[in-house]
């Protein structure tokens, strides 16, 4: 389970940083059905595993806090048994998933001050908590519309429209992300997730930085939605991740490189709002 789910994290198989997060974690669990002799043994297992899956994808906060936050806590508790410490895992297994899951929920349900009825937005890549505040403006009796990009080059995005074409009340229009500035007039709100903030600095899936720019020049204001688990103030480095170039172009590139990044860096001064599970925070 832990080799499937770090191919599954690192192939971009499930798309959505909380999702991640909680794949990451629970994949922790087949460690529970193994013997080892002593506590020390078991430590070992799960510091090296945990250091597997959060090598998965270094660049998501939340899957690193996720994974540290039952590692860390166990390793660092004096159990006197193997099964002690099993049940202790088990026990921060289901304690860390609850806070992720939860985390995402009370942000959804923040978000809901910012999705009027008959308001247009538009949004980028995948984000599950995006997808539960428009779920849950629908089932308030609001009805909006949501402009979609592809969010290339993995076209993440399509996943999302089609999911929301699933939901009364959403009208989802598939755009390219170049088109974003094209139809970010007709829109009310930029409506995205977030991969992690650090500091200043909000990293998310590659094309956020210039639908953000883009969005201020035409003077619609941009909110970025997530679990504030994912808002970090120090001790923890973003790094970015290059996919092959062959998502890019199939053919073979000859003459000319392909540099195929996953993720951007957007200033914080571009948002006109953060929502996490604690609340609003405008810039």
């Amino acid at each position: 389970m832990i080799d499937e789910t770090v191919e599954e994290i690192q192939g971009m198989q499930t798309h959505s940083s909380s999702t991640v997060a909680v794949k990451a974690t629970k994949a922790l669990e087949e460690l529970l059905d193994r013997e080892y002799a002593t506590v020390e043994e078991f430590h070992r297992a799960l510091e090296q595993n945990g250091t597997v899956l959060r090598g998965a994808n270094p660049s998501h906060a939340s899957l690193q806090n996720a994974v540290r936050g039952v590692v860390d806590i166990v390793v660092e508790t004096e159990d006197d048994t193997v099964e002690e410490a099993k049940e202790h895992t088990a026990e921060r297994i289901e304690a860390v998933i609850e806070a992720v899951e939860s985390g995402k929920r009370e942000a959804a349900e923040n978000a809901l001050e910012v999705l009027e009825d008959d308001t247009t937005v538009l949004t980028h890549d995948y984000s599950s908590t995006v997808i539960e505040a428009l779920r849950l403006a629908t089932e308030a009796g609001k009805t909006v519309d949501v402009y979609v990009t592809e969010a290339r080059p993995r076209y993440i995005g399509r996943k999302t429209a089609r999911t929301l074409a699933e939901m009364d009340g959403v009208e989802p229009t598939l755009i390219t992300d170049g088109a974003s500035g094209h139809y970010l007039a007709e829109c009310d709100r930029v409506l995205i997730g977030m991969t992690s903030i650090v500091e200043d600095t909000l990293y998310n899936r590659v094309g956020t930085f210039p639908i953000a720019a883009a969005a201020r020049e035409v003077g619609v204001p941009v909110t970025v939605v997530g679990s504030g688990s994912k808002v970090i103030t120090q001790g923890f480095v973003f790094e970015n991740e290059y996919r092959a170039g062959s998502e890019v172009m199939p053919e073979p590139a000859e003459g000319f490189d392909v540099s195929n990044p996953t993720y951007d860096a957007t200033p914080v001064a571009l948002l006109e709002s953060v929502i996490t599970d604690e609340g609003r925070e405008l810039f």
